[in-house]
């Protein structure tokens, strides 16, 4: 299976977990998805209010520079440790 296709799997597998994945995790998954999907952050950073927006922004951010391949080899590990939880 090549990664891109590894990758859509997890990614809609991740979604179906029974016990729902903590913050930390999902906001790990986001910064991975978003890097696999869109590149660098290409977005401006929330508000100071926007505490979920900012967070996931920070997320996201944290993987700058991460090649989209690398993020979603990345991804798929962190997604396969949750679905085998």
């Amino acid at each position: 299976m090549s990664n891109q296709a590894e990758f859509e799997q997890m990614a809609e597998d991740v979604k179906k977990v029974k016990t729902k994945p903590s913050d930390q995790e999902l906001l790990e998954l986001y910064g991975l998805y978003k890097q696999s999907t869109v590149g660098d952050v290409n977005i401006d950073q929330p508000g100071m209010f926007d505490m979920k927006g900012k967070a996931k922004w920070n997320a996201w951010n944290s993987r700058k520079g991460m090649s989209k391949d690398d993020a979603m080899s990345a991804y798929i590990t962190i997604a396969k440790g949750i679905i085998s939880k």
